[in-house]
């Protein structure tokens, strides 16, 4: 009796010979079967920016290179559960007015549990010079709001480094990877450089929601490369950034995101057409048919 065996890659089934049941190779040909489906979220929106809800799958299309592809999955405002990495500043630049930011986490993590799907988690990241995961993927209110409290700011700023690591918990979660990061926007100890932050995060499939909280209206005494840089990473994982204009409107940033949570699109397909070559960046574009519509879509995907 011959055994089928599948090796499975990434989220690739590689390829798989035949092999007698003692483990031997036989004689039969090597063959390889393709199942890598590239998942998008979608958000749309208006020219006013209301969310477009009412599209469907014939409204879109999907480019992997250049090559137009066939969209083999479609979910219209998809349910598919949430996990959320919420990421606190806690440098020294942060100090005086962190009680702003962990209170308004604590009315937009409830929220976010309460209007979702049971299955929507959240973890709880603080960085400094340091990444701590406070409280890991879970729905206990009651750890983050004792963690919450006792947040002080000190030390430099390990932004990038805490991207990297936390897109690292995300990688293998079910459903839809998000990352919302309060911050006043600066990177001044991380190991990590920008570039391996972004394919980090869309190795793992993350949406990035920044907020940059600078209670400065003037350039003076603002890093505004880290803020570009950020601007660059919600881009690119198809987030966006936000820019409250004070502690005071951090709650209208978080309602804005969980907007957007609420009405995505899940468009996917399986490449056709493209090189195929482990860690290749794929860039992917997503528009929809004859309209003046604004899409916000991650630019790319890594190759597994």
């Amino acid at each position: 009796m011959r055994t089928l065996v599948l090796l499975l890659c990434g989220a690739a089934l590689s390829a798989a010979q035949w092999k007698r049941a003692d483990g031997s190779p036989s004689d039969e040909p090597t063959f390889s079967i393709k199942v890598n489906l590239v998942r998008i979220l979608v958000s749309v929106k208006d020219a006013t920016g209301a969310p477009v809800t009412n599209l469907n799958k014939d409204d879109f299309e999907v480019s992997d290179s250049s090559v137009p592809q066939k969209i083999s999955v479609f979910e219209q405002n998809t349910s598919l559960p949430l996990s959320v990495a919420v990421m606190i500043d806690t440098s020294g630049s942060t100090a005086i007015d962190l009680h702003y930011e962990t209170d308004s986490v604590l009315r937009f993590v409830p929220t976010l549990l309460n209007a979702g799907n049971s299955d929507d988690t959240f973890a709880l990241f603080s960085f400094n010079w340091r990444i701590n995961m406070d409280v890991d993927y879970s729905r206990n209110l009651k750890r983050a709001e004792r963690v919450l409290k006792t947040l002080r700011g000190e030390g430099g700023t390990s932004m990038y480094d805490a991207i990297y690591l936390a897109s690292q918990t995300l990688g293998g979660r079910e459903g839809r990877h998000v990352m919302v990061i309060v911050t006043d926007g600066g990177d001044t100890t991380s190991y990590k450089k920008f570039d391996d932050a972004l394919q980090a995060a869309q190795g793992a499939d993350v949406v990035l929601y920044p907020i940059i909280v600078v209670p400065i209206e003037n350039d003076a005494g603002r890093n505004l490369g880290g803020e570009h840089a950020l601007a660059t990473l919600s881009a690119a994982t198809g987030g966006r950034i936000f820019y409250p204009g004070g502690y005071e409107k951090l709650d209208s940033a978080f309602a804005e995101i969980l907007k957007d949570l609420r009405t995505q699109y899940l468009l996917g397909f399986y490449p056709q057409g493209v090189v195929e070559q482990p860690r290749r960046y794929h860039p992917v574009s997503v528009k929809v048919h004859g309209s003046r519509l604004r899409i916000a879509a991650r630019s790319g995907y890594f190759q597994p």
